[in-house]
């Protein structure tokens, strides 16, 4: 039976059965038997629970998942018959199925340009796709162990940039017809991700459409997805696009990569990704991890006799003493200073006289609070006496005490120091918006910042505060302008990841005096993990200029580079290998 609005209406409401789509698959075979089918992904594999004879034969089927993969079985109409053969070993996965029927959709009335969407074809185009699904924390595709196409396998598309080439989104589509002979003519999407770096506006809904409309052109009937249940944003977006919910269940297999969504929440659901990144790994090697305080980051780590207090990636292992050199930015530069390290210029902020005299020998300055983290309170390339006056005053509430330091050009460069050796290096680059002709400035902050708090768990969006304001104005901008299509604006000047800046890593490309001076000032500070923050031209070239350390970085900003892995190496030695 072709797909119509009217036969689309009557199955409306009807969700999947085993019994229904038996019946239909008797129908269709003449002898009513049809072979379990089961689709590879590349991460895992579908097993399409209505297809399977009985509940036993698809509890087995789960049971043999292999490790590192992630196996899914989908339309499950009696998901207890299935559980009840191995009820501590699979569970009933907590994500909302969601279905858009053909009739129901309305395409797009307006256009989103600046990227293209095409199949993934080659080598480049997988590990793209690879790289971005790891930055979203998915997992990565195995094109060897893809169910061809030709067999009723996926179909990978990617969103590509049109100024640059670079992969900013990716999605997965199954057509069910050429899959296991669907009845019903279904589809399904899976595994959306966009670049949380993109500032593209809508990569995540033209996906979504290019996908629909591939199956509507192809006769199918309508589109299914999964979602997590408290993904309010993703939601947000399917309901626009008229998608329901529907009554069907999944199944899968316990294992660590889906352990939080058949524990639940535990004492450690609070804890932010800087804090995550280090307990993931101590468990993963078997050491104990006691969650002290999960919003503060606060937990301790336990082997055998040693035991070590962390707060993230600041330790017990850092002296109180190295730590108030590093928090105390006028330490730090006199510090780094005598281990003839190379330094901007600095001052305690004073009077309006000294502060302008001070802007007329170096041209242009920074303003920062002596004791602050996290870009709060930073104010760069100031121009004019007003400028650095207004800068001081905002910076006054995070500490009373402000420093003014002369303003270098380059590229803000994030070393992160682990035991004295060099582990990750990374360009931070200030947050921009990408204008596309129609939406203005304040508009693309906003979902800039959204697809930034999704990715970091809230930990990064770009505020709209006087900083932002005067980043604009100094552009001849403002939060209602509307940028032409295809330009470029940074929002702010500083590239701090918790105002909106991302990172390029460039551990591989790292000059080796740039390491040197990084590793030398660490045991100038005498600090076992410090994240330095230096400005250079280039990661590739020597020169540099030391801005600040950092006594409390944040490890999860630099993978794929093994911060996690170094820095529990440090704490525990004896641990190094376990687990691989």
């Amino acid at each position: 039976m072709r797909a119509t609005a009217h036969n689309q209406r009557l199955l409306r409401g009807q969700s999947p059965s085993y019994e229904r789509l038996q019946a239909r698959f008797a129908e269709e075979h003449g002898d009513g038997i049809s072979q379990p089918q089961i689709v590879h992904c590349g991460w895992g594999r579908l097993l399409i629970g209505h297809t399977f004879p009985d509940a036993a034969v698809l509890a087995e089927e789960l049971l043999s998942e292999q490790p590192g993969e992630r196996d899914i079985a989908l339309y499950v109409a009696a998901p207890q018959q299935v559980l009840a053969q191995a009820p501590q070993q699979l569970f009933l996965d907590p994500s909302d199925t969601l279905r858009l029927w053909f009739s129901d959709y309305r395409q797009a009335r307006r256009g989103f340009r600046g990227f293209r969407v095409r199949r993934a074809q080659t080598d480049a185009d997988w590990q793209a796709i690879n790289c971005l699904y790891q930055t979203r924390g998915m997992l990565p595709i195995d094109t060897a162990k893809l169910t061809p196409r030709h067999q009723g396998g996926p179909v990978y598309w990617l969103a590509e940039d049109e100024d640059n080439g670079a992969v900013i989104g990716s999605v997965m589509g199954l057509n069910h017809q050429k899959a296991y002979q669907d009845p019903e003519l279904g589809s399904s999407l899976w595994c959306l991700a966009v670049d949380p770096a993109c500032s593209r506006p809508g990569v995540g809904e033209v996906l979504v459409r290019h996908l629909i409309e591939h199956f509507m052109s192809r006769g199918l009937s309508h589109l299914d997805l999964s979602v997590l249940h408290d993904n309010d944003q993703a939601k947000k977006l399917y309901a626009k696009l008229g998608f329901r919910e529907l009554q069907t269940f999944s199944i899968k297999r316990k294992n660590g990569i889906n352990q939080p969504l058949f524990l639940g929440p535990g004492p450690d659901d609070n804890l932010n990704p800087y804090a995550r990144i280090i307990v993931d790994e101590a468990r993963r090697r078997g050491i104990d991890a006691h969650i002290d305080d999960a919003e503060a980051g606060l937990f301790t780590l336990s082997q055998g006799g040693r035991r070590i207090r962390c707060r993230e990636s600041l330790t017990d292992l850092t002296s109180a003493v190295t730590m108030t050199l590093c928090q105390d930015k006028r330490l730090t530069h006199r510090t780094l200073s005598r281990a003839g390290l190379s330094l901007p210029a600095q001052r305690l902020a004073g009077s309006a006289e000294d502060n302008a005299a001070f802007l007329a020998e170096h041209g242009s300055l920074v303003v920062k609070p002596v004791d602050g983290e996290q870009g709060q309170g930073v104010a760069v390339d100031l121009r004019t006496p007003a400028e650095v006056q207004a800068a001081i005053e905002r910076a006054q509430p995070f500490d009373e005490r402000v420093l003014l330091e002369s303003y270098h050009e380059g590229y803000d460069l994030r070393i992160v120091v682990i035991g004295f050796e060099v582990v990750a290096a990374a360009i931070r680059r200030p947050a921009e918006v990408l204008g596309d002709g129609r939406h203005t400035i304040g508009e693309l902050i906003d979902a800039q910042s959204r697809r930034r708090q999704a990715a970091t768990g809230g930990e990064s969006r770009i505020p709209k505060d006087a900083e932002t304001l005067r980043t604009l104005h100094a552009a001849g901008y403002d939060y209602d302008s509307v940028l032409p299509q295809g330009k470029r604006m940074a929002v702010r000047k500083t590239a701090n990841l918790h105002t909106g800046g991302i990172l390029e890593d460039v551990t591989g490309i790292l000059h080796p005096t740039l390491a040197e001076a990084a590793v030398k000032a660490a045991r100038a500070l005498d600090i076992p993990v410090v994240g330095l923050d230096l400005l250079v031209p280039a990661a590739d070239q020597p020169e540099h200029v030391f801005i600040e350390a950092n006594e409390r970085a944040g490890l999860a900003n630099h993978e794929p580079q093994p911060t996690a892995e170094r820095f529990i190496d440090l704490l525990f030695p004896l641990s190094h290998g376990v687990g691989d």
